[in-house]
């Protein structure tokens, strides 16, 4: 997942705007970094003294699940401010400059114009909402939702800014006129809309969808203007509801350890624990041939468990290592490829937060998700292992030497307690012994103990940025969550799931045809939509086909998520190669001819995974 982009990237959110965030949001970005902190702290207590003092808070929940959709939605505006949601900028990159400018101000009033749309039934909802009490606490519910309204009127308020700041008036001008005219044809031809049933679903669900996505449009907006258009124009439900599924697509006590764990991403980085497990493992294997791509490898394996973000993994490993690569004679290009599909192989490694997500959303396991993970990344890890090998046959070993033993032992002695965490987290959720959240806050205040001790500290100003960077990515991911949620609702209730239903169960082949298509299908959402917003759309409709047709859950989970993985680093869409020659500073044309046989060799391993039950469920 990428918490922010760059100008290279296809799919990503803009950078023009500084990484600070406008002056106005530091009051914003003070409160979110608060509730952040306040969300941890929470966890913490409430996990040690249910698990050493076996005195379960009750009301700790309830206090959480209000910090936590405070939180999310003032992430959701820092994010908005500082340009960091994802989106899909290979069409309007293309565009000339008068036109680009004219369609960046249009899609930020359709923003806008979905914001306001939905601020009336937001601060309905939270009306509503005061008339249930809490169990625990006895307050009234309302000052959970309120949240909502002052995300989507903060945000409406900041698209408009930002729209009056970088667009001419002209632009602004033609822009709401196009958006009043859209608006009453479609009043016009409500009707007709509402007669045409299904079929107005490809208009608005597909149709609306991907012309925003094209137009530069965040992926969130992009789901929630066209859910919001089709229960507007196409059916008789009232828009009140979508702000009740969005509400539940961001409740979930499971998605409390999504910040948690990009917060220990965070922490990750900057303490230089990452840096320790490279160099550790590169005393191990740096001397043999294509040694150093097996710490490349192993180094993103690793790595993986600790932070559940591949932005995190591959800026941790590649700077480490390239230098010592193009030495060898390495091509950058080759490199590149490598440390792009080595982090779609470790997404499955645990902590994975597509995993966490997956596991709310399709209710699964998120002990049996982190178990298969491992064992499925590493079969993916000897595939890509592999072709490394054959790859480094050439590779100039001259004036490599073997390391010490004592050598050895002293880089082994510096990783150490970066090393313990990652299985610390791995055999805690895995045997049930902590559920995710918990083990996310321990690890949290592991990191930054041990960070401060052992591996150059952390100071207040860097642990401030670091917590207004997580509320922004979670306030960026909950978004694209509350509007897949509600979106997935609407095709659920049009009737979409079951003539799906029906078309898979008549593919020919059984279960092997309908593996077949899932994997097709996942892959090129994860080439589009990237990870998160695929899963939320489909799982609800997948999932009970995979399960008629007797697959199990957590092999299907497996095989949706790796060919998602594929899909997001396969070129010329799939963000994830845009981010790894960032990181690389190899440029995409230069790198996008080596990665190919890097993704057979992955799309072989997702076969394997597919056709083999037990590599997903033998250990379960």
């Amino acid at each position: 997942m990428a918490s922010a982009g760059e100008d290279t990237l296809p799919l990503v959110s803009e950078t023009e705007a500084p990484r600070s965030g406008s002056r106005f949001m530091r009051p914003v970005e003070a409160i979110a970094a608060a509730l952040l902190l306040a969300v941890v702290s929470l966890l913490l207590v409430g996990a040690t003294s249910r698990y050493f003092f076996a005195l379960p808070v009750v009301w700790i929940d309830e206090v959480s699940s209000v910090c936590f959709i405070w939180l999310a939605m003032l992430g959701s505006i820092i994010a908005l401010d500082r340009n960091e949601h994802l989106r899909l900028t290979l069409v309007v990159r293309a565009l000339p400059d008068g036109t680009r400018g004219f369609v960046e101000t249009l899609a930020l009033l359709l923003i806008a114009a979905f914001l306001i749309a939905l601020a009336y039934p937001a601060i309905d909802y939270m009306m509503e909402e005061s008339f249930i009490t809490t169990p625990a606490l006895n307050i009234s519910g309302s000052y959970r939702a309120a949240a909502l309204p002052v995300g989507v009127c903060g945000m409406a308020a900041l698209a408009v800014a930002q729209a009056v700041k970088r667009g001419t008036l002209r632009d602004i001008l033609v822009s709401l006129v196009l958006i009043g005219l859209v608006l009453g044809a479609l009043w016009l031809a409500s009707p007709a809309l509402i007669k045409a049933g299904n079929l107005s679903i490809i208009l608005f669900l597909v149709g609306f969808v991907a012309l925003c996505l094209a137009g530069g449009v965040p992926i969130a907006f992009c789901f929630g203007i066209g859910t919001l258009a089709y229960l507007a124009f196409a059916t008789r439900v009232p828009v009140f509801v979508m702000i009740g599924r969005m509400d539940e697509g961001m409740s979930s006590l499971i998605l409390l350890s999504v910040p948690v764990f990009v917060l220990l991403g965070c922490i990750l980085d900057s303490t230089g624990m990452g840096k320790a497990i490279v160099d550790f493992l590169a005393s191990l294997l740096g001397h043999v041939k294509a040694g150093m791509s097996y710490v490349l490898l192993g180094s993103l394996f690793v790595v993986s468990g600790i932070s559940g973000s591949k932005v995190s993994d591959m800026a941790t490993v590649a700077p480490a290592l390239f230098p010592e690569m193009k030495r060898r004679g390495h091509k950058p290009k080759e490199m590149i490829a490598l440390l792009a599909t080595g982090a779609a192989m470790a997404d499955t490694v645990p902590p994975s937060i597509v995993l966490i997500v997956l596991g709310s959303v399709a209710g699964v396991s998120i002990a049996a998700l982190f178990t298969s993970g491992f064992v499925v990344a590493m079969v993916l890890l000897a595939a890509l292992a592999a072709l490394a090998r054959f790859k480094a046959r050439d590779e100039d070993m001259r004036g490599v030497r073997r390391p010490t033993g004592a050598l050895v032992l002293r880089a082994a002695l510096v990783a150490l307690p970066a090393l313990v965490l990652p299985f610390l987290i791995r055999s805690a959720v895995s045997s049930g012994m902590a559920t995710a959240t918990e083990v996310s806050t321990f690890a949290v205040v592991y990191a930054f103990f041990i960070g401060i001790v052992l591996y150059g500290g952390i100071t207040l100003r860097t642990f401030y940025s670091m917590l207004v960077e997580t509320a922004a990515l979670t306030g960026t991911i909950l978004m694209i969550l509350a509007c897949a949620v509600a979106m997935a609702w609407a095709i659920t209730q049009a009737g979409i799931a079951q003539e799906l239903a029906n078309i898979m169960a008549g593919l020919p082949g059984g279960w092997i045809g309908f593996m077949a298509v899932s994997i097709i299908v996942f892959l090129v959402l994860g080439c589009i939509l990237e990870g998160l917003p695929a899963i939320v759309l489909m799982a609800p409709l997948m999932y009970p086909i995979a399960r008629k047709l007797g697959i199990n859950d957590i092999q299907y989970s497996m095989v949706i998520v790796t060919a998602m993985n594929i899909g997001l680093m396969t070129p010329p869409i799939g963000i994830g190669f845009y981010l790894a020659c960032k990181i690389g500073n190899v440029s995409p044309d230069e790198a996008i001819s080596a990665i190919w046989p890097y993704l057979v060799a992955l799309f072989i391993g997702l076969i394997f995974v597919a056709a083999v039950p037990w590599i997903s469920i033998g250990l379960l």
